[in-house]
């Protein structure tokens, strides 16, 4: 097998160059590029393009571009660039290979698979034309003249014209339309049309097709008519709608045959109010593509060969099965990209709790600043401030090699492997536990400045939608420092989260936000759940889509239409912590401390309205949100201020002097959880039983933090089930010593 290798030797590059200044046997009237398979095993082959100036002028670029049949795909390649878009290859020239002098050539290669004979690249372009010099035929035939037709029954018209002409001397075909869908196609000046219904008026137009596949006008239109009576009967109405079988994405329907004067019946339509989801000829159909664990209403119709509909069947409603893998109830973890780093925190440590858990959301694929697509292929050395939401990761996410030691699987990455990193070691961590759902989440507070901006017309909502598949579900990952390429990441994500912090209101310092933001997220929402679907039709696998959506009320409001958006999503993570705190840089509530994730509403707190989890979730459930459709979160770090007056109160609601100490320098304020006790001395833990809330207090000009822990997590989980909510989402898995997600998988058996 033929790897790249970083370096070339001497004597190959001496040769390289040789190809390129050494000129070919003659001199051609074009440039060519010439395809040459130089081995095929079966389950692979290796090809090689050779391309030759064969004009009187330098070529200052190169550009290879073809399609391999469906299923082919391409591997590892060399002495060139690839970009690819679904079975369509563009190898473009590196940059010490891409000035080509008169006579020149110059070659490039690449591993695809599987081999055999239907592996060979089709529709070849270089520079724009032909590979073989050609030039491309662009002159269209003539229009075909005089339609006509020579004679009509009950079900059929026969239909003639006039020959047209070509500059190539020859028509492949003529298509006849009616409207603008193609009926026919003959290699002949006349058809017939048939299957018609008797009485039915139908026009037609003609063009011809030559053997370049140029394509004339169509003629003038004929209008015909079917002899016989039309039938204008309607079918009887579909009866005994039903459902004998459900899972978390489909429901099967069955109903009584109708009948019709025609004695036929042509096909069932089934609907979900007005939108037609599906036909069938039998009396059974399967409407696949569906939400979890939420009611379903359907009716049918019957339609015979006239094309008559009956009524719509009476409704009939179904409920899907609920989606959670191992349980009634998601627990979903979000894993952050940079806890490998000072945190020390990768897929390996997660293995020992992703037993307990249903989701692992990914933390985060950022916005692309000027393109407005999804972005990876950078690292963060290039912008080493955190908080730079221009940034990105890809050393962590699928460049850096893990060893023997701390893969999931015992087994060390090796150099030459295209896929490596957390991505690498996620996959691995879905292997041994095959339950195991993983999404990439998008944005989140510091990736949002450029949401507004991607969501903001049709086009860039497609664009962006179609990036992020692409890059994460299909797995088509920039190449960088020799990882990544097309389709490496295929298998990785099983969905996409969506954690736009905020629309239609404020977020991270220089957010991008529109007073279109809240519509435009609907609609950026519905274009996901449109391509991730239409992917499905493709693989037959389901992908989830989620979103992180906020606790307070305005925010709400201002950016997330509750009566549409949930249409759309499988669930919604609500936002259930950082409802106070002090901020890193003091500049949030460096004065009072607060909790941050209290379960209902403080009779205590000094603010007016203030924030809780029960106030967030029934928000949610008085819009009309299906409550199985919510989790909310829950903190594994907690917010602490510094120099905080006792007040009676143990610290609660009581004056401070700013952000306590954190787990880094530039986290002030913040903690994991395993790390507040064993690092912040006499810090004695309390409960406040009327809020549900946790925290613990040094003493008077102490320390207070706030945080979720083992007790406040069993009284969140039987709120959980009382409110029959789907679960709960965990910020994040680097802050728990493992007594946490075991209250948690504990109280959502």
């Amino acid at each position: 097998m033929r790897r790249t290798l970083p370096l070339l030797s001497l004597t190959a590059l001496a040769s390289l160059l040789l190809t390129l200044v050494v000129p070919g046997p003659a001199q051609a009237a074009s440039a060519t590029a010439a395809f040459t398979k130089t081995s095929d095993w079966g389950s692979g082959f290796e090809g090689r393009y050779t391309v030759t100036n064969g004009t009187t002028s330098t070529i200052t670029g190169w550009k290879v571009e073809f399609d391999l049949p469906a299923g082919i795909t391409v591997g590892s390649f060399w002495d060139a660039t690839l970009a690819r878009s679904g079975q369509h290859f563009t190898f473009s020239n590196v940059g010490w290979n891409g000035t080509l002098a008169p006579g020149a050539t110059v070659t490039f290669g690449f591993l695809g698979n599987p081999g055999g004979a239907q592996a060979v690249p089709q529709n070849c372009k270089l520079n724009g034309d032909p590979c073989d010099g050609v030039p491309t035929d662009t002159v269209k035939p003539s229009v075909p003249g005089n339609p006509r037709s020579t004679a009509q029954a009950d079900t059929t018209i026969d239909l003639a014209w006039n020959a047209s002409t070509d500059n190539s001397g020859t028509i492949r075909e003529y298509r006849v339309y009616e409207g603008a869908a193609v009926v026919k196609t003959a290699t002949g000046t006349s058809t017939q049309l048939t299957g018609l219904s008797p009485g039915s008026a139908h026009t037609y137009t003609v063009s011809a097709v030559d053997p370049s596949g140029n394509e004339s006008d169509k003629s003038a239109p004929v209008t015909v008519t079917t002899t016989g009576t039309p039938d204008t009967v309607k079918p009887s109405v579909p009866a005994g709608l039903r459902s004998p079988g459900q899972t978390s994405t489909t429901i099967s329907l069955a109903w009584n045959a109708s009948t019709d004067n025609s004695g036929t019946i042509k096909e069932y339509r089934v609907y979900q109010g007005a939108t037609l989801k599906t036909t069938s000829t039998t009396t059974g159909a399967t409407v696949s593509g569906l939400p979890p664990d939420t009611d379903q209403t359907f009716t049918v119709s019957a339609v015979d060969p006239s094309g008559n509909e009956s009524d719509k069947s009476a409704p009939f409603t179904a409920k899907t099965q609920p989606e959670t893998p191992g349980g009634s109830y998601n627990k979903v973890a979000y894993f952050v990209q940079w806890g490998i780093y000072g945190r020390a925190y990768t897929m390996k440590s997660l293995d020992a709790q992703a037993a307990k858990l249903t989701h692992v959301n990914y933390a985060f694929s950022n916005v692309h600043p000027t393109q407005h697509t999804c972005m990876n292929g950078v690292d963060r050395a290039t912008t080493p401030n955190p908080q730079d939401p221009s940034q990105g990761d890809a050393w962590a996410d699928y460049v850096k090699g893990f060893g023997a030691g701390e893969s999931v699987d015992g087994v060390g990455d090796t150099w030459d492997q295209k896929l490596a990193g957390s991505y690498n070691q996620l996959k691995k961590l879905k292997a041994k536990h095959p339950h195991l759902k993983s999404l990439i989440s998008l944005g989140g507070w510091t990736y949002s400045k450029y949401f507004s901006d991607a969501a903001s017309t049709d086009a860039k909502r497609k664009a962006f939608v179609k990036s992020c598949i692409d890059m994460y579900i299909k797995g088509d990952l920039p190449v960088y420092q020799g990882r990544g390429g097309p389709g490496v990441a295929a298998g990785v994500f099983d969905g996409i989260d969506v954690d736009w912090e905020w629309p239609g209101a404020p977020g991270h310092a220089g957010n991008h936000v529109g007073p279109n933001d809240k519509n435009n997220l609907t609609l950026l929402l519905q274009e996901f759940r449109t391509q991730l679907d239409a992917l499905t039709v493709t693989t037959g696998k389901r992908y989830l889509l989620t979103a992180f959506t906020p606790a307070d009320p305005v925010k709400i409001d201002a950016g997330w239409d509750l009566s549409r958006i949930f249409q759309y999503l499988d669930f919604a993570n609500v936002q259930g912590y950082d409802f106070h705190g002090a901020g890193s840089d003091n500049s949030w509530e460096p004065n009072r401390t607060g909790h941050q994730g209290n379960l209902h509403l403080d009779t205590d707190s000094p603010y007016n309205p203030d924030f809780s989890v029960d106030k967030a979730i029934q928000k949610y459930l008085d819009a009309g949100v299906n409550p199985r459709k919510l989790t909310f979160g829950l903190a594994y770090y907690g917010r602490g201020w510094q120099q905080v007056a006792d007040g009676g109160k143990s610290g609660e609601w009581q004056s401070a002097n700013g952000a306590a100490p954190g787990d880094f320098p530039e986290e002030a304020g913040t903690r994991g959880y395993k790390n507040i006790a064993s690092r912040v001395p006499g810090c004695t833990v309390r409960h406040d039983e009327q809020s549900i809330s946790s925290y613990c207090y040094t003493g008077p000009g102490g320390q207070w933090w706030t945080f979720d822990d083992p007790w406040s997590i069993a009284k969140k989980t039987e709120y959980i089930k009382a409110k029959n909510l789907l679960g709960a989402m965990v910020w994040e898995m680097s802050g728990d010593d493992g007594s946490l997600t075991t209250a948690l998988s504990n109280g959502l058996r």
